[in-house]
């Protein structure tokens, strides 16, 4: 490691000690931290489920405040998940395990990255523990391009892998691609029939005639368009133009992602202001994606840095922290196949 650069690790000290600790308190009340309350998170202004008594206690406090977008299907769906990309299935099981034991209720999954079984042993795991009940769980798969004609296939073989009755989201990754429309019409079939409850769409950027021709087609409309967002690559007005028919965007590489990371992590801004909230710079990031109104799914196989990812709860970036990153934009993407 160079002299110059820090760790995550490094910021992990008595975050709401000091200044950070009460700027927390001060934003979020004492009422948030009473278990079994109900707040509103003032920066996303979604009622929160509260989580309590975690294993991983970093900041001081034992509860943590967890958002849900409701879904234009009339689900919810947790802001913050576990991403499963690139984990090998026996790594992918321990991600899975340990992210739902410390209290996430999101999981991200898909047939082409190879892991869904060990995705499934990872659920399993958890539910027979104790940790989380199947009903409190939201399980996202996607059908992979080459699938589109056999998107049912698809799903029933992921369902199968998973070990579950029914996906609570199903992508299908990557759009335009040839038997888009098919594959969509399949899932809804099995949306008919219980296997999935929700519907959605992986990399569409800026291509607002191609959202337009998939929702349009659609019986049962998309929830959800899941795009690579970080603060060096985002699309504000195309999630403006989503958000206009109901549709949340979900971040893959919301932390810039496999390779990218260390562009973030010891990017000088981004560390005066992890500083300056006693927080990582992963915690800033995840609180922006936010704040800005993503659901992120970032992924570890470290179960220390899967709990840090989660405990963005109890602070709030204020405008001007929000404007500075937004400005990191740079209009090109680490692996999205469009940017």
């Amino acid at each position: 490691m160079k002299k110059e650069q820090i760790t995550r690790r490094q910021f992990l000290k008595g975050a709401l000690a000091g200044t950070a600790g009460l700027a927390a308190m001060s934003i979020l009340g004492p009422a948030a931290f009473a278990e079994g309350s109900q707040i509103v998170d003032p920066a996303i202004g979604n009622e929160v489920h509260v989580i309590s008594d975690t294993p991983y206690v970093m900041s001081g406090d034992q509860t943590y405040f967890v958002p849900d977008k409701v879904l234009s299907s009339g689900y919810t769906m947790p802001v913050i998940g576990i991403g499963t990309y690139a984990l090998q299935p026996d790594v992918a099981e321990n991600s899975v395990y340990s992210a739902l034991k410390c209290g996430y209720h999101l999981v991200d999954t898909a047939r082409a990255y190879w892991n869904e079984d060990g995705v499934g042993r990872g659920i399993k795991r958890a539910i027979e523990e104790g940790y989380i009940k199947r009903e409190e769980l939201f399980v996202t798969t996607k059908v992979w391009d080459s699938d589109f004609a056999d998107a049912r296939g698809s799903v029933l073989g992921s369902l199968e892998r998973l070990q579950l009755d029914y996906v609570d989201l199903v992508l299908l990754h990557h759009v335009p691609r040839d038997n888009d429309e098919n594959g969509y019409h399949q899932m809804e079939q099995l949306v008919k029939e219980g296997k999935i409850r929700s519907l959605g769409l992986s990399n569409i950027y800026r291509d607002n005639a191609t959202f337009d021709r998939m929702y349009n087609a659609a019986e049962i409309k998309p929830v959800l368009v899941q795009n690579e967002n970080h603060p060096f690559f985002h699309w504000d007005d195309f999630q403006a133009y989503a958000a206009a028919s109901s549709v949340q965007i979900e971040s893959w590489y919301p932390l810039g992602g496999r390779g990218f990371t260390q562009n973030y992590f010891n990017h000088p801004t981004l560390l005066e202001i992890a500083g300056r909230y006693g927080k990582t710079v992963p915690q800033i990031l995840l609180r922006w994606q936010v704040q800005k109104g993503f659901i992120a799914v970032p992924g570890s196989s470290n179960p220390d840095h899967i709990a840090e990812n989660y405990d963005i709860f109890n602070f709030v970036l204020p405008d001007d922290d929000m404007a500075t990153i937004n400005a990191m934009q740079t209009g090109h993407g680490n692996f999205n196949m469009r940017g």
